[in-house]
């Protein structure tokens, strides 16, 4: 049986799609963009201002679910342009910094709302 998990303190899904969903001890979660939840807005500035609010974002996800990065046992960042791929990374990297999950990331060519980095992550509680 799958619950579906919603925080106040992430961005509402901007499409027919919830912020995560949760299955026994697993939790799916949708790529978060650097959406300000209380505003709504897109972070405008840097690719590590955009990195850091995604994170965020993911972050208020997991403390729904009781969890944090610690339980995150593979993550998928997109980009919008590869040669942000080393600024992201010194970003993530302090989210994940002795626990290392398994990554994907790949370039696309755009993202919803004009943002630059997605993160999505998938937790085994």
């Amino acid at each position: 049986m799958s619950e579906v998990i919603f925080t106040k303190n992430a961005p509402a899904a901007v499409g027919p799609y919830s912020q995560a969903i949760k299955v026994d001890n697993v939790v799916y979660c949708s790529g978060q963009i650097p959406l300000i939840p209380e505003t709504g807005e897109l972070v405008k500035g840097t690719i590590q201002e955009e990195t850091h609010q995604s994170m965020k974002n993911v972050s208020a996800v997991l403390k729904e679910v009781g969890s944090d990065f610690t339980k995150v046992v593979k993550t998928t960042v997109y980009l919008t342009d590869m040669n942000d791929f080393a600024a992201m990374n010194e970003v993530y990297a302090e989210y994940f910094s002795e626990h290392r999950p398994a990554r994907s990331c790949v370039a696309v060519k755009e993202l919803p709302k004009g943002a630059r980095v997605e993160v999505e992550v998938l937790v085994v509680l």
